[in-house]
């Protein structure tokens, strides 16, 4: 019987020994685990903050170029005489003279705007059809004034003021853009 009773004792102590080892094991597992499931949670966070700056990257940059197409439908103040000039290019390409009698600067110092004033001589066809070119342009551009004329048969005029989008020369230089070429082929007729 001392053989089994000793036996028994034994087990006893092999099973308590490999009890206190199990729960040491699962304690120091346990540590282990939370301290990786830390720094998962850097990880993931650090993961998401990269994540945000890389989209918010993709989305300046799409804001840069829609600035750069938004500023190209201004006209900066250094670019005034290439403007004027493509008017009265239009003009001819349509059939009629165009005259700028003045230019000059309105509105704010944050909202420039030129106002320059036309004259556009030629048939009523060539006329309106510069009209047209000029009013339908890829520019912030609107016609304030408007008066058609009759001058002899087949002989008319426009006299008209147009206000036109601008851009300083500051604003200008960081825009990076050239005067977009409008032609005909805006206008629908």
């Amino acid at each position: 019987m001392k053989s089994s009773f000793s036996h028994l004792i034994g087990a006893l102590m092999v099973c308590i020994i490999v009890s206190i080892g199990y729960g040491m094991w699962y304690v120091a597992i346990s540590e282990k685990s939370m301290a990786v499931e830390k720094l998962q949670n850097v990880i993931d966070t650090k993961t998401e903050t990269v994540s945000r700056i890389a989209t918010t990257r993709a989305t300046l940059a799409g804001v840069a170029n829609d600035e750069t197409v938004v500023q190209g439908y201004f006209v900066p103040e250094t670019k005034v005489v290439t403007f004027i000039d493509s008017l009265e290019t239009h003009g001819k390409t349509q059939g009629a003279i165009v005259k700028v009698l003045s230019v000059s600067t309105t509105g704010t110092t944050a909202q420039p705007t030129l106002s320059l004033s036309l004259v556009i001589s030629g048939t009523f066809d060539a006329v309106m059809r510069t009209v047209g070119t000029i009013e339908y342009a890829p520019y912030a551009l609107s016609i304030s004034t408007l008066s058609v004329l009759r001058d002899a048969k087949d002989s008319w005029h426009a006299d008209l003021k147009v206000l036109v989008g601008s851009l300083s020369a500051i604003r200008a230089e960081s825009a990076t853009t050239a005067l977009i070429p409008f032609s005909s082929t805006h206008v629908i007729f």
